[in-house]
């Protein structure tokens, strides 16, 4: 339609021979396209490539807008714009994200993993196979950034950004959909952490050979709730309330020294724990060691590729990280 507006504006402005401007040449087209035909001010009476023209111009128009005006009515009436536009908002703001995280599935517990990572202020992009399963997204999570499609479709995982990402959590109801996508993860995304779930526990296996990094069992962790709200109700409230309570924010963190911190040397009790709000300091693991050391020493010296573990709240975690990373 654009297209054809051009042609008819710059053929009637070549008809008028300088006499007429383009405002003129301008009316003439849109009084053609339009079919209304009122006051025509370029004179064709005895032009006969110009009523060619204008023929040309009538039955080509008359084509396109029966086509273009319906279609951009629908659209409109439909709330297509309005998808275009929120769409391409969207994927703007995906554009822009970079150590984030994919959080793709459409099982019960995919929700709850969104949540838990809104809440500890960490960028994700949500990926779902279905606009039904987009249907059951609480209202709560407020404006995600998801993607509707297939989350194992190289395209689609590309568009989140995988490349840039910088872990992806494979939640889908079947565990064979679960192995090719974290397949396809892997091969797109070496450097990612992976984590599965599953629910058949003789294809953990195989989910690690894929490149997963670790796998979970909703239903041996479920498992493990329930005896623990027999044997231990009192630690179970205690870390309910620790991970529900809105305000407090607090969890078990983890920090990673890098290999260049200017900390790297220094002791533990430099990096004054006492004076990052709710931080407490539960133990440290060096890398390549299996063990844990809990409750570790002030004089400890820090190592690079140290992780420590702490209880802290969302904004503690961020200022302890950028203390280790300086």
């Amino acid at each position: 339609m654009i297209l054809l507006i051009a042609i008819g504006v710059v053929g009637y402005a070549s008809i008028a021979k300088g006499e007429h401007g383009v405002l003129d040449a301008v009316y003439m087209t849109v009084i053609t396209l339009t079919t209304v035909g009122y006051g025509e001010i370029i004179d064709m009476t005895n032009d006969p490539g110009a009523r060619i023209f204008t023929m040309f111009i009538l039955v080509f128009g008359m084509g396109i807008f029966a086509y273009t005006v319906p279609m951009l009515a629908a659209f409109v009436i439909e709330g297509h714009f309005l998808n275009i536009f929120s769409r391409r908002r969207m994927e703007k703001k995906i554009e822009a994200l970079t150590d984030h995280y994919l959080i793709c599935g459409d099982s019960g517990s995919t929700w709850f993993v969104v949540e838990e990572f809104q809440r500890t202020s960490r960028p994700i992009v949500a990926i779902v196979p279905s606009e039904e399963v987009l249907g059951t997204m609480p209202s709560h999570l407020g404006d995600l950034p998801v993607l509707v499609g297939d989350p194992s479709d190289d395209d689609v995982l590309t568009s989140a950004g995988i490349e840039r990402a910088a872990g992806l959590v494979a939640s889908m109801n079947g565990d064979k959909d679960n192995v090719l996508l974290v397949f396809t993860a892997r091969r797109l995304a070496p450097q990612a952490r992976i984590i599965a779930s599953v629910d058949n526990p003789a294809l953990e296996a195989k989910l690690r050979v894929a490149g997963a990094d670790a796998v979970v069992s909703p239903c041996k962790i479920g498992g493990l709730r329930l005896a623990s709200e027999m044997v231990r109700p009192t630690v179970v409230t205690f870390l309910d309330k620790m991970l529900r309570d809105k305000e407090a924010g607090l969890r078990v963190e983890e920090v990673t020294v890098p290999e260049d911190a200017q900390v790297v040397g220094k002791r533990i009790s430099d990096l004054k724990f006492h004076e990052i709000a709710g931080a407490v300091l539960i133990a440290v693991h060096r890398q390549g060691e299996e063990q844990f050391l809990f409750d570790p020493d002030g004089d400890l010296r820090i190592e690079p590729r140290m992780t420590l573990i702490l209880m802290i709240d969302t904004e503690g975690r961020k200022e302890l990280a950028k203390i280790v990373r300086v």
